[in-house]
C-alpha cells in the first residue's frame, strides 16, 4: 500500500476531526477514488464497444427491427 496525501483548507480539516469519531475518512477516500475508478473505466469500456460496433463489418437491414416487433406482435 502506498500513502496518498491531500491538502485541505484548514476549517475543513477541522470539521473533519468534529465527525472524526463517526466517520473513517480514509476509507471514505478510498471508496471514492475506487468508485471514481470503476467509473472510468466503464466508461472507457462502453467508448470502445461503441466504436467498435460502428466498425463492424456487418449491419442489420433498414427495418429489420420494426418487422421482427411486428411478426412477433402478430404470432401471439
Amino acid at each position: 500500500m502506498s500513502v496518498f496525501s491531500v491538502k485541505l483548507r484548514k476549517e475543513l480539516r477541522e470539521k473533519m476531526e468534529k465527525y472524526k469519531d463517526r466517520v473513517n475518512w480514509p476509507e471514505e477516500v478510498r471508496r471514492f477514488i475506487e468508485e471514481k475508478i470503476r467509473m472510468l473505466e466503464a466508461e472507457e469500456s462502453f467508448k470502445f464497444i461503441l466504436s467498435e460496433l460502428r466498425n463492424a463489418p456487418w449491419s442489420v437491414p433498414r427495418g429489420f427491427s420494426a418487422e421482427s416487433i411486428r411478426e412477433d406482435r402478430d404470432s401471439s
